[in-house]
C-alpha cells in the first residue's frame, strides 16, 4: 500500500474505534508446544514459528531463540508504528530502521546466584531518513511511541498470570 492508502485505512479504523470503542478490545491466543529437546512450535491463527535454543544453551540451534522473537516484536512494532503514524501525519520516510540493543545476564536462567532474570537495559535506536523537517519526524516518533503496544508491554508493568494444568496419562 502507498502512504496515502495506509493513511485512509488507519483514519477509517480510528473513526470506527471512536464510534464503537468495544471493537478495539480482543484477546490474542498464541500456543507453544514443545516438540523435542528444547525446540518448540509456536502457533497463532494461520502463523507457525519455530523456536529453539542455541547449542551452547542445550538446544539444536535450529531456529531463533525466544529472545530473538521478543526483541523482534519490539523492533518491528516500533518500525510499523512509526510508518503508520508517518503516513497518517503525511511525513515522508525514505529509510526507517529500528535497532534494539538489550543488555542481559543469563545467570538467573541457570539458577546461579547474582543474576537477575530479564534485561538490565534496553535501548531502541531509531534511524530515519526523510525530506520532512526534523521536528516533523520527531513528532511522528513521539506520537507513535505513546500508542506503541510493545513499547508499553516492555516498559510498563503488566498483569501476567500463570495457570498450570497438570494431567496424568492412565
Amino acid at each position: 500500500m502507498t502512504a496515502a492508502e495506509i493513511k485512509t485505512v488507519l483514519d477509517r479504523n480510528a473513526k470506527a474505534l471512536e464510534l464503537r470503542p468495544a471493537i478495539g478490545r480482543n484477546t490474542a491466543v498464541t500456543k507453544a508446544r514443545l516438540l523435542e529437546g528444547l525446540r518448540c512450535e509456536v502457533e497463532e491463527g494461520p502463523w507457525k514459528l519455530d523456536v529453539d535454543m542455541s547449542v551452547k544453551s542445550g538446544g539444536e540451534g535450529s531456529a531463533p531463540n525466544p529472545g530473538v522473537y521478543g526483541r523482534a516484536s519490539l523492533a518491528s512494532c516500533l518500525a510499523v508504528g512509526y510508518a503508520m503514524w508517518a503516513a497518517r501525519m503525511e511525513v515522508p520516510l525514505r529509510v526507517l530502521e529500528v535497532e534494539v540493543q538489550a543488555d542481559f545476564d543469563t545467570r538467573a536462567e541457570y539458577g546461579v546466584e547474582g543474576g537477575k532474570a530479564g534485561y538490565e537495559q534496553i535501548r531502541c535506536v531509531v534511524t530515519v531518513e526523510s525530506d520532512a523537517p526534523e521536528e516533523a519526524v520527531r513528532q511522528v516518533i513521539e506520537t507513535a511511541n505513546r500508542g506503541s503496544s510493545y513499547l508499553h508491554v516492555w516498559s510498563d508493568p503488566q498483569d501476567v498470570r500463570v495457570e498450570v494444568r497438570v494431567s496424568r496419562r492412565v
